[in-house]
Order: structure tokens, then C-alpha cells, then sequence
């Protein structure tokens, strides 16, 4: 991307924390480069703006189609995005992914997309809401170099922008142990050099062989439910078999909602304790923007923190869905639990990726779910086996789920429907396609 030759916007979503230096030098080179091209500058600075925890209820689309629900700042970032040339995000590298602070912007922005569906790449992504969308960069530091980490972060931005429809992506890592010339030279090179998305192959994760589990018998396990609507989710119904299953092998078991514990210091403090204790955790969530929901990231901060990194007998293991029928959706974000399990001390034990979890679940116990839920259950059966034992998860358990449900194309079809049935609760039917923050003509849908 060479420079503005009329003024263009840039907004830039800072998701740094205080008394990072290395923070402040990126925050330095980017904010002179961009000023000395020309370009309008947007610097927002996450952590002094009133955001809340994305709700996951989708009014967004169908209550209030195009404008979150929450009236805070996420709106006027959402505004800010959607009248933007490029998008700038800034983050320390927090296992291989976005810090919660930067997550937590992130996961508002699918206010700017369309709930409809369409397929890129062979594979189902949400339509665009507005005709033109940002160019996307992604700049991420870290202490040392990790070919791992580097490659689920330049997984999860490259994803970010497929589904926010940039033309041109690029991402940079940067190190501490850089100079500042090192990381202006890098940064410059981005802008100018930024490739179109269609010209980028698809990336694939670097992959790590696991060391072999020693034979451990569980004895107590946690399930941690990381999504907003905690009983009522399709993570907590996912995870609530799977430890109902724990229990008749006379496996001590407790459940913890996320978004409820970390609202108090009191509760963070028994969630530790009770992660602390366990031989087994199991973190079940959904898919927010290709990766974790802010407050889970949060949370696994939190646990990451409290911990040594010396490695101990405690397993760790992740059940994911998306609300896209091709499970592999979910990659980047069990990479990042991975990451984490190795940096908090846990022996990973394997996981399970779950597409198109919304649609066919809904949060209803699996064992409502008559046939459908049959492949859902022998897959955890699979895993309780494992588990159990102290073995992980096993890849037969997991080939159970990446058989879609439903083909593509039907699941694409009966999403049309779908949102449009819940707008209609709302009298928004034909507001589905409203563009609020920039006044564009919508084309029609499947166009």
C-alpha cells in the first residue's frame, strides 16, 4: 500500500497495556510513519474506552440490524471502522493470538458484516454488509521468537480479514529485542508492500508434535463454559455431556461459568482454586471472530498468570464451535488453547472442533436432540474413554465431528431463512440489510 495521495483514513484499535515499552515504541513508529504519509489518523486506545463483553445474542443483526445492542464505544468504533481506508490493530501476542483487551473491540465489529451467507474460498463466511471495507493490518509483539505462536497469529489476522472482506492484508511480529529502526523498517515495508488477500495463499498452521501423555488416572475434573449465555449455550451442552459421562467413571466434577466468575475477585479466586486442583480442565466455547470470546481470553490471562510455567501432571483439553458448518473454522482458536495449556504449565490433552454448533444445537441438551445428536455423543463417549485414563482426546473422536451435519450449500440456504424468521419477531425484516454508519445502497441478498 503505497501513500495516500488524498487524504484517507486509518483507524487504528490499540489493545496495548500500560508500562508496556515495547508498546510504546510500536505505538511511536506506526503513529509517525502514517501521520508523515499523509494519512488521517484514528488512534484509539482500547483500554480507555467503555466496551462491553460482546453478548452473543445477535441483535446486531436481526434486533437492531447493523448497531450493537450495547450503547458504548463500541459504536463509534464500529463507525470509525466502517469510514476507514485501513485498519490498523495493535496487540501484544498473547498465546499466539489477540490480548483480551483488543479482543474485546474486535468482537463488536460483526456489526459491520451481514448475517447472511456466502462462500470464499470454498467455504461458508458472512456477507458484506457495506460496499467497501478497510484494508487490514495486523502488528503483534512478542518477548522471543516461536515459529508456533507466529503462525497461529498470522492464522487468526489472516482470517480476520477473509471474513471482514479486506482487499489487502499484511501482518507484522515484531520483538522486544528489536531496535527502533528494526521495527520502523518492518512497518514501513507492510504498508508498502501490503498483498492483496486474493494473491495470499491460504494459511495453514505450523504443526507440533504433543509429547506422549504418562498413564494418569483422573480423579477430579473442571469444565470451564466460556460463552455468554453459560447453561443456556451449546457450550455448556457440549461440556455438560461430556462431564455427565465423567461421572459415572466416579470423576469428581464441577462447572464454572467464565463470564460470571471473572465479574468479582471473589470468584476469580475459587476459579483458580478449582483449576488449580483439578487433573483435568475442560474449556468449552464458541467461536467469536475466529478466535476465543474476549472474557474467556481473559480469563486464561488470568489462569496463565497465577501459574508457574514449570510443566505439571494437570491436562488440559478445549471443545470449540462455530456457527459455520465446516469445523476447521475453529483451528486458530484451539491452537491458542494450546499455546496456552504449554505457557500455564497444563499437558495438553487433545481437542474438539464442532461446526455449524449454533444451527444444530442451539444450547439444547444433546440429549433432546434425538438423532442428530447421535455423532455428537459417540465422539464425547470417545473422549470420556480417553480422558479418563489420562490419555488425550483421539483422533477418531474428533473425524465423528469433521463430517458436516449438513452440506454447505443446504446449512447457506436454511440461514437465509433463519435470520430472517428471528428478524421478523423483531419487525426489522427489512432493515436486515440497513447500513447505519455508512449511507451505501445494499445490494440484494445472494448478489
Amino acid at each position: 500500500m503505497t501513500s495516500p495521495k488524498t487524504p484517507m483514513k486509518v483507524t487504528i484499535l490499540d489493545g496495548s497495556l500500560k508500562a508496556d515499552s515495547t508498546a510504546n515504541r510500536v505505538q511511536k513508529s506506526i503513529l509517525e510513519i502514517l501521520k508523515g504519509q499523509g494519512w488521517q489518523v484514528e488512534h484509539i486506545l482500547i483500554r480507555e474506552k467503555k466496551i462491553g463483553h460482546c453478548a452473543g445474542d445477535f441483535f446486531c443483526w436481526v434486533r437492531n440490524p447493523g448497531v450493537c445492542i450495547i450503547d458504548d464505544d463500541n459504536r463509534l468504533i464500529a463507525e470509525s471502522i466502517a469510514n476507514s481506508h485501513l485498519l490498523v490493530l495493535l496487540t501484544p501476542i498473547t498465546f499466539g493470538g489477540y490480548n483480551s483487551t483488543l479482543k474485546r473491540a474486535v468482537d463488536h465489529m460483526i456489526q459491520n458484516i451481514s448475517p447472511f451467507f456466502t462462500q470464499i474460498n470454498g467455504e461458508t463466511h458472512h456477507q458484506k454488509r457495506y460496499q467497501n471495507y478497510p484494508d487490514f493490518l495486523a502488528i503483534g509483539w512478542m518477548d522471543k521468537p516461536d515459529a508456533q505462536v507466529e503462525s497461529i497469529f498470522r492464522t487468526l489476522t489472516w482470517r480476520n480479514a477473509l471474513n471482514f472482506h479486506a482487499e489487502k492484508a499484511a501482518t507484522s511480529i515484531l520483538l522486544a529485542s528489536q531496535t527502533d529502526q528494526e521495527i520502523d523498517a518492518i512497518l514501513r515495508h507492510n504498508l508498502v508492500n501490503m498483498p492483496n488477500l486474493t494473491d495470499m495463499q491460504p494459511l495453514q498452521l505450523t504443526q507440533t508434535k504433543e509429547p506422549t501423555l504418562p498413564p494418569s488416572k483422573t480423579k477430579n475434573a473442571v469444565l470451564l463454559v466460556g460463552s455468554p449465555r453459560n447453561q443456556k449455550s451449546t457450550s455448556h451442552a457440549l461440556g455438560s455431556t461430556l462431564f455427565e459421562q465423567l461421572d459415572k467413571h466416579n470423576i469428581a466434577t464441577q462447572t464454572i461459568y467464565i463470564y460470571t466468575s471473572i465479574r468479582s475477585s471473589d470468584r476469580i479466586q475459587a476459579m483458580l482454586d478449582a483449576v488449580n486442583a483439578a487433573d483435568l480442565v475442560v474449556l468449552s466455547f464458541p467461536l467469536y471472530v475466529d478466535s476465543l470470546p474476549a472474557p474467556t481470553i481473559e480469563a486464561l490471562e488470568i489462569i496463565a498468570a497465577s501459574r508457574s510455567s514449570k510443566m505439571t501432571s494437570q491436562r488440559f483439553t478445549a471443545i470449540a464451535n462455530c456457527g459455520f458448518p465446516e469445523p476447521h473454522h475453529n483451528a486458530a482458536a484451539l491452537a491458542i488453547c494450546k499455546t496456552f495449556a504449554h505457557q500455564a504449565g497444563f499437558l495438553w490433552a487433545g481437542s474438539l472442533s464442532l461446526g455449524a454448533g449454533q444451527g444444530m444445537v442451539h444450547g439444547t441438551p444433546l440429549d433432546e436432540l434425538g438423532g442428530r445428536a447421535v455423532p455428537l455423543k459417540k465422539a464425547l463417549t470417545s473422549a470420556v474413554d480417553a480422558l479418563a485414563s489420562g490419555q488425550p482426546i483421539p483422533k477418531e473422536a474428533q473425524a465423528l465431528w469433521d463430517k458436516p451435519f449438513i452440506p454447505g450449500w443446504l446449512y447457506r440456504t436454511m440461514g437465509q431463512f433463519g435470520w430472517r424468521q428471528q428478524a421478523k419477531k423483531y419487525g426489522t425484516e427489512k432493515q436486515l440489510n440497513q447500513r447505519v454508519y455508512v449511507k451505501e445502497v445494499f445490494p440484494k441478498i445472494g448478489k
